[in-house]
Formats: C-alpha cells, structure tokens, sequence
C-alpha cells in the first residue's frame, strides 16, 4: 500500500461509523471510493450525473445550497452528504458551493448498499442522520410557520396612508374603502402617526368631535413600528409588551410597507411562549409573576426541541426576562407611585444581545434625566433593588459582578453614564475592558426611551479612540481556545475529575467580543451578534467568508451550550465533555475554535498593532 493510499486509509478509519466496525470496512470503503478535487471551476459537476454516491470531506470547505438558494449547511473535513438520495432514491435537488477547494471520496450507490448490508451499525448511522435531517426540516418549515416568518411575508396590502391635514372623515372613508381597520399618517414618506377604528370610536364618536377636524388631532403620534426584515416573535412580543394591536412595517429607510394586527399574528400561532409572555406582562402580583416564571425552565427544555434557528430560543428567553422587568417597574409604581421623573430601565450584557441562556444571570441598570433632585434618587435605588430582588426570587440569578440597578453605579443621568463611558474609552484599564464587554452591549426596556436615545447620541460623539481599540484587541487575544498543539482539545478538570470544555467563556464569548469591537468601529449601535454580523456585511471591516465563519461557529457553539444545559451532565454550566460528541461533532468543535483562533489573530493585527 502506498503511503498516500494508507494516509487516506488512517482517515477513513477515523470518521463514524467506521470507527466502530471492523478495519474491513474501512479497507473497503477506501479501494472502492474514487477522489475527486474540488474547486470553484468545477463545482457545477458535483452532486450531476445519473450515479449517485456518498460523498465524505477529506478536505475543504463546501456549501450544501438547496434549490431555493437557502444555504442547508456548511460541510468540512469528516462530513458525510449525498446519503439522503442513496436511502429514498430520489433525485438531488441541491447543489454544492465551494468555500476553499478540497479533496472529497466518492463511494458509488453499490458499494454502499454493500456495506448497509454487511455493517447494522453502518446502516442505522445514516438511517438515523436521514431521520435527523427530515427532523430538522420538519421543526424548521413548523417554526417558519409563524415565529421565524418575516414580517414582510405576512402583509397582504400595501401601506395605506393619509396626510396629517386630511380631515378625520376622510381618513374613515379610506379605510372603508380600503377594508382596513387603521391607517397610516405619513408625510414627506415618513410615520407621523396611526389611527385606528378604535380611535374613531373613542375619540372621535364618543367624544362628540367634529369630523372636519385634522386627522392629526386624533392620531397616535409617534407610534411603534417594525422593520420589515424582523420576525413575527419580535412583533408579537413588541404588541404584547406595549398593549397595542396595529404595528406599522417599515422598510430600512424607514418608509412605511404596510401594516400588521394582532389578529393577523394570533391567527398563525398557538404557541406556549409567547402566551405566557402575555401572561408575564399582565400578571396582577410580583406572587404571580413568580408561579409564572417557574414554567420557563420547563417550557424553554421542550421548546428548544422545536427550533431549528437556537438563537431564538434566546431571544425568546431574553423577551420572558423583559417582560419580567417591564411588569414589575409597573407593579413597583402601583405600591410605591409614579417616578419623581423620567427614567429608562436598560439591560445589558446576553439580555442586551438577546442571548440569554438557562444559566444567564441578571446585568441591567437605570437612566434618569440630568435635572433629577437628589432627593428624588431614593425612588429609583428602591425601584432597583425591588426589580432585582424580585427577579433573583424568579429564578433569574444575581450577577456575581454587581452589574445591577441596585448598585448605585448602575444608576445615573445621561450625564453621568457618558462621562463614565468616556472613562472607560480614554484610560482602557483592564476593568474599563472588562466594564466595555458588559455595558457595550446594552439594550431599551422600558420607561422613557428618549433617554436612552439621548445617551447613544452621546455616546457616538465621544468619537473613534485608536486606544481604545488596540487595548479591547487586546484583551480578546489573553482568552485563548482550548486547542493545543496538533489540534488536540485542552480539558479542564472538574472537582470530580470530570473532564470538560468551556463553551462560553473559550468560545462563545471570543466571538462576541470579536463582533463587538467591528462594530463599535462600524458605529453599529445592534447588541445582537448576529444582528451585528449581519450589519458588518454592508462594510469593509470583514470579508463576507469571515463573516460567514463566526456565525456558524457562534451558532454551532451555542447549540452545543444550550444542549448541554438542557441534558444536565453534572458538568460546570456552560460546559461539555468532548467525549460525549460524536466524531463529526469533535471534528467541527476543532474547526470552530480554529476558525475563531484566526479571527482573534487578525483582529490583534488590524487593531493592535505594536502594542502587545
């Protein structure tokens, strides 16, 4: 045997599940197989022809595109595809993109059925991998049924608008004539307004007002809106939190599209969540919101097994945490009366990205406006310690770092939350790196939004600080992914002597600290990381392959976390024994941390140049 043929022997050996059969079936599987090298000028021939094969990744990066362009999944080294036709005998109708050339083994359609028949165990690998694919089709086509949806996809009619100077019936006339039960008060193309039949009845009949007078006097200035690109969680959540029941949609230049109801949304879902996300914002008691939050544990475990996309089951465990603080600011001023003056409840860290896992704990705070009394801040210190006591009683951990409304750092003016930023930008100490990781992600949950708005104003005009970049580079390259030398895993050790890794703070958290500083340098005010990589693609910081990368290494880590959360292996939290993956699922582990080991190397070299 040559050197080359027994190289590709010791390969094959090592892929599941011919690492569990007997040499034999490695032997054969390796002198019956051809290999084909891949590249970009010949990809249009693979997954062709009349003979169907199952195709394994020596090398390379390819994508698996299904006929409507949707990317099924990203394959590399060890990866099996093509079985999907050798078991049903249907035709393929997808088709291969080539990310970087490789080297891939071909097995023909007989050779396969050889060894089915020869191997149990070779047969119910791929019968199961089949199973797990329809599966997962199956969980994705139900999910896209309502939450994974865009909005844009729901509306049925263009936006239906009026000028602010067309008299109120005028603007009834036209949605009678519409069939629509609000319209849209826009000028120069932009939202000013809604006015609904609700208006009409309350505002208008019930009052006794003059029909001739400007629809503006009647109109919800200001309204809440959607982009057209969201989903049909975020508007659902976004109707339930604020009690309305007519959501503008709009486009990115802030055009209205059209507009959705919650008779529209209700209609496409019966889902547990987001019934008790409504329960959660109308809860008459902190004691309800408590018996309450003890389902979503349970409801979040049976939940995750209906979706195909894992970071919505973080956003959606991120909504249930809003809604638990929006409820109980509003239960705090019903004991306790109206706040002194206006303030903004803002969150931060994995609630800020909408991230939020089972093991999440607590990271908010509290903007008040600059001309607050001294005497008026003792409102907002109980409100702070009331929220955060409340929440630790719901099951949702304190931080261990105090990054709380009820430490009085947490709270401040517009002022004083920027000179505080400004600090941490101009002197980067290693706790300003640290303050940068929590308070730069940070997101509006209730209470005057304006002040939230004011303190991003603020915050962009500190302008672009070089080091400040160089030392958050910095800082990202001192956590190292746990690969040592010749790709091997370095475990960490439990009291037990388990042997674990760190999913989180060796993966998930380099790769949004690295999202997080392209950014700030874009000046993309998202927290969401994907939303962030996503926003990266419209600038020149990253190349789209590169972006491509952190986002399937983000959502392959974080299924692995949630995973291990949910099965509990009486590990650390956040952590997984590598030996209970199987041999596909370590391979990509190694990838994942390789790839975000390049990512943290060219982000020294892009922002930290000659300062380590």
């Amino acid at each position: 045997m040559t050197a080359e043929l027994q190289d590709v022997l010791n390969f094959v050996s090592k892929q599941s599940p011919l690492n569990e059969l007997p040499s034999a079936s490695a032997h054969y599987f390796v002198n019956h197989s051809e290999m084909v090298y891949l590249t970009a000028h010949n990809q249009a021939d693979a997954l062709q022809g009349e003979e169907k094969y199952l195709y394994l990744v020596r090398t390379g990066i390819f994508d698996l595109v299904d006929v409507s362009g949707e990317v099924i999944t990203r394959l590399s080294t060890g990866d099996y595809f093509g079985y999907p036709s050798l078991l049903t005998g249907e035709e393929i109708q997808s088709h291969l993109e080539v990310q970087s050339p490789g080297l891939i083994l071909m097995l023909p359609q007989i050779s396969f059925d050889f060894l089915r028949r020869e191997y149990k165990v070779f047969e119910q690998h791929f019968v199961k991998a089949h199973k797990k694919r329809l599966l997962s089709s199956h969980y994705q086509e139900r999910s896209k049924g309502w939450s994974e949806r865009k909005i844009s996809k729901l509306m049925t009619k263009s936006a239906v608008v009026i000028e602010p100077s067309a008299t109120i019936v005028e603007a009834a006339k036209v949605m009678q004539v519409e069939g629509v039960s609000s319209v849209m008060i826009t000028e120069n193309e932009r939202l000013k307004g809604v006015v609904t039949d609700r208006d009409l009845r309350n505002r208008v009949l019930a009052s006794e007002l003059n029909p001739e007078m400007p629809v503006s006097s009647i109109m919800t200035p200001e309204p809440k809106f959607i982009f057209e690109n969201n989903r049909v969680f975020s508007a659902l959540h976004l109707m339930l939190k604020h009690n309305i029941h007519h959501l503008p949609v709009l486009n990115e230049e802030r055009v209205p599209l059209g507009m959705v109801t919650s008779t529209d949304l209700l209609r496409l879902q019966n889902s547990d969540p987001v019934q008790l996300i409504g329960q959660l914002y109308k809860a008459s008691s902190t004691q309800e919101l408590k018996l309450l939050a003890k389902e979503i544990p349970v409801l979040l475990r049976s939940f995750s097994n209906t979706v195909e996309d894992i970071s919505f089951v973080g956003t959606l465990l991120s909504g249930l945490t809003d809604a638990l603080m929006s409820r109980l600011t509003e239960l705090f001023a019903k004991q306790h009366g109206k706040a002194p003056c206006s303030f903004s409840w803002i969150c931060f860290g994995s609630q800020a990205r909408e991230e939020q896992t089972l093991d999440s704990d607590q990271d908010n705070g509290l903007i008040f406006c600059n001309d607050i009394k001294p005497a008026e801040r003792a409102y907002f210190a109980s409100l702070g310690e009331f929220v955060t006591s409340h929440l630790v009683e719901c099951g949702i951990r304190a931080c261990p770092g105090n990054i709380m409304a009820s430490n009085e750092h947490c709270r401040g003016t517009v002022d004083e939350w920027t000179a505080r930023f400004h600090n941490w930008m101009t002197a980067p100490t290693p706790q300003a790196m640290l303050n940068c990781k929590i308070f730069f992600d940070r997101r509006y949950i209730c209470g005057d939004q304006s002040l939230y708005q004011d303190l991003n104003v603020q915050l962009g005009e500190i302008g672009q600080q070089e080091l400040f970049f160089a030392a958050m580079a910095t800082d990202i390259s001192t956590n190292s992914v746990p690969i040592g030398l010749f790709q091997q895993f370095k475990l960490q050790r439990s009291k037990d002597k388990s042997k674990y890794l760190d999913l989180k703070t060796r993966g998930v958290a380099i790769i949004n600290d690295l999202v997080r500083i392209y950014a700030l340098k874009c000046g993309i005010s998202k927290a969401n990381t994907q939303a962030r990589l996503k926003a990266l693609k419209d600038h020149m910081q990253l190349s789209k392959r590169d972006i491509y990368n952190l986002q399937d290494c983000w959502r392959f880590l974080t299924q692995l976390r949630l995973r291990s959360q949910i099965e509990q292996h009486q590990l650390p939290a956040n952590c997984i024994n590598p030996e209970t993956l199987s041999s596909m699922e370590r391979h990509q582990l190694k990838e994942a941390f390789h790839l975000i080991k390049q990512a943290q190397q060219a982000c020294v070299f892009k922002f930290a140049r000659g300062s380590l």
